[in-house]
């Protein structure tokens, strides 16, 4: 991520800003360690989605009681700032919530410097510096960061639907907070869209947010004991009127064929290429979990290999979707080892289940990879496994066909050495001849890789013979 931009950047500036803001606590100040607060904390958010890594939350934790105290105490501090510029001088409502807002602002202060006191700088640096190297690992603007923005768009853009149906302030609430995690995400992830979206995204949701304090504002003045009924109403009235002018700008941009929401979608990924991102979200989650990424590799491009070359055989049809569901599951066959070598592949199971379903997968075929990564060791798929009974029976021939490809991949690559660089298939006679580089019929692999190929052949019902590339049929290489 841009040096400028990045988790070291702004968890950086939350110290520097911190040293600001404990002399006054002024308004200016406060903002600027809230806004850097918030950007690490976004980060967070963003990067909780694919990372397991503890950090994240503990990063969060440590930074959130300041967070909370410095939100009480900015909230305070726009309520005087409202107030101050919608009345008079000589307006006696206007003087009444000015003094109430300055005794409250004394304890939220008091609040703030006590949470900044708390505040662990040291622990917060250690797991800054820690997590930077993490965000590395995904690129920024790449098809993970753009999957994550669809699906902050999907679910800012229906709250908007909610919002304009409803039109009830806690429906506008909730709108502002959905466009803000759309925000947040472009901002720290996409920069180059951010660059042209930026200046539109802060413009509504300084709309939503003024929406939202006015609100707050409104229910204060409703409630505030002693004042007289007619000021009452005419501080109501006012705020009214600046919450419509505030609606109104906010539906001028945002309605009709040529609203920002399209402009957004457009530039974000969709059909084909949100189903890449979907899987590319599910395999940078693998990544972080999976503590020999090579071996995983390695057994993907053999599975591969074994699926395009029987495919063409005419072993079974080739489909796309069958392929992207065997690729996904054998960059992820070995997560569950971050649980422990016991068992692995249900480990694996239970993690893939526990996934949120991303924009672009569907629960069906997240449980379809799933089921693929569980069988590629251990037992035999059997009807009445969970794993199975959990997928449609059309579909279950299929995912213990892919299952199959999948055992056979890994034990080429049991060893982890890479010694097996690619696989060749041929149909002769009615059999499946899989010639393999690197493979010998004598290495203690070779009894492994006869058993694996049982799944393969009851699922396909042919039999399959693995030979040396020295000694089989040349054929043209697949994959």
């Amino acid at each position: 991520m841009d040096e400028k931009s990045g988790l070291a950047y702004w968890a950086g500036r939350v110290l520097q800003e911190l040293a600001n803001v404990t002399r006054n606590f002024d308004p200016d100040p406060v903002h600027d360690l809230r806004v850097a607060l918030r950007r690490c904390r976004s980060m967070a958010d963003g990067f909780l989605l694919v990372d397991p890594d503890p950090g994240w939350k503990q990063l969060k934790k440590v930074g959130k009681g300041l967070f909370s105290r410095l939100g009480e105490l900015r909230d305070m501090q726009v309520m005087e700032e409202w107030v101050t510029g919608l009345g008079e001088p000589d307006d006696s409502i206007r003087n009444d919530l000015l003094r109430l807002f300055a005794s409250q602002e004394i304890a939220l202060k008091s609040n703030a410097q006590l949470a900044a006191q708390a505040f662990d700088q040291e622990k917060w640096q250690f797991l800054a510096g820690r997590l930077a190297a993490r965000t590395r690992a995904i690129p920024s603007e790449g098809l993970v960061f753009q999957q994550m923005a669809t699906e902050r768009w999907q679910q800012a853009h229906e709250l908007h639907r909610q919002a304009l149906r409803n039109r009830t302030q806690v429906a506008f609430h909730h709108l502002r907070i959905g466009l803000k995690k759309f925000r947040y995400t472009v901002e720290n992830f996409l920069p180059q869209r951010h660059e042209k979206w930026g200046s539109d995204l802060r413009k509504l949701q300084d709309l939503l947010g003024e929406v939202h304090d006015l609100d707050v504002l409104a229910g204060i003045v409703r409630t505030l004991p002693g004042l007289a009924s007619e000021g009452r109403q005419r501080w109501q009235g006012r705020i009214h009127q600046e919450r419509q002018q505030r609606l109104e700008k906010y539906r001028s941009k945002m309605l009709g064929r040529h609203s920002l929401w399209h402009v957004w979608r457009e530039e974000l990924p969709q059909g084909a290429r949100l189903e890449q991102a979907a899987l590319a979200r599910l395999r940078a989650w693998g990544a972080f979990l999976d503590s020999d990424v090579h071996h995983s590799r390695r057994v993907t491009k053999l599975a591969l290999q074994l699926y395009e070359g029987l495919a063409r055989e005419e072993v079974f049809r080739f489909s796309e979707k069958q392929r992207r569901i065997l690729e996904t599951a054998a960059l992820l066959h070995d997560v569950g080892l971050a649980k422990g070598n016991r068992a692995h592949h249900k480990h694996t199971y239970r993690l893939i289940r526990k996934i949120a379903v991303p924009i672009g997968c569907t629960l069906p075929e997240l449980s379809a990879i799933g089921a693929v990564a569980r069988y590629h060791r251990g037992a035999l798929p059997r009807p009445e496994h969970k794993c199975l009974r959990r997928i449609p029976a059309s579909a279950r021939p299929s995912i213990i066909r892919l299952a199959g490809v999948l055992r056979l991949a890994n034990a080429f690559d049991f060893s982890h050495d890479g010694s097996v660089r690619s696989l060749r298939v041929e149909r002769s006679a009615g059999t499946i001849l899989i010639s393999s580089d690197g493979y010998s019929s004598t290495a203690p692999e070779a009894e492994r890789i006869a058993a694996a190929r049982h799944l393969l052949e009851a699922s396909c019902q042919v039999a399959v013979i693995v030979r040396p590339s020295s000694t089989a049929p040349r054929v043209a290489a697949v994959g």
